[in-house]
């Protein structure tokens, strides 16, 4: 049995400002986009064995999420199952979602993003490769988030410290 967290972000033009060291008493001027083009990171950590999987797509849909998870099935052990924790977007219930056998799906209760640890992989994404940045193209923005996604997923120190909760810890059976 493995334990894994889901959701997406919306990356794009709109971009997140962050703080910035500065002289005291000084003012810096932080570029700001006022375009709207936009890309999603859909993505999934398994903290126990610092896995992850993730997408980017151009919508958060069913069809998205569909591709989402059969990617996080991939990726899911050999003979374990996955326990896929996630909140309770609209497509993340449709009728027309294809859940894998080797997942199952457990929403949580509304307005409680912080039981989703991946909501703190986000801010440190936007932190550390996603903030102050002015991108040039829909293309410039896919390839900013792959960027960003590889950069959590190749750190696995980095991927058990934000994701793990000690009230998901896996049961071994």
């Amino acid at each position: 049995m493995e334990i894994w967290f889901q959701d997406e972000a919306r990356v794009g033009q709109q971009g997140t400002l962050t703080r910035i060291w500065a002289p005291r008493g000084s003012r810096l001027r932080a570029l700001r986009d006022t375009r709207y083009t936009s890309a999603y990171i859909f993505g999934a950590v398994c903290p126990e064995r610092a896995a992850t999987a993730a997408l980017v797509m151009p919508h958060a849909d069913t069809a998205a999420m569909n591709a989402h998870l059969a990617e996080i099935s991939r990726t899911v052990a050999d003979g374990a199952h996955a326990v896929l924790v996630l909140d309770g977007a609209g497509w993340h219930g449709s009728k027309a979602l294809r859940v894998p056998d080797n997942i199952t799906l457990l929403s949580l209760p509304p307005y409680a993003p912080e039981l989703n640890p991946i909501e703190n992989v986000w801010a440190y994404l936007r932190a550390n490769r996603l903030a102050i940045s002015v991108f040039e193209s829909y293309d410039d923005i896919v390839a900013r988030c792959c960027d960003a996604w590889n950069f959590f997923a190749n750190d696995p120190a980095t991927a058990r410290s934000i994701a793990t909760r000690e009230y998901a810890k896996t049961v071994k059976t």
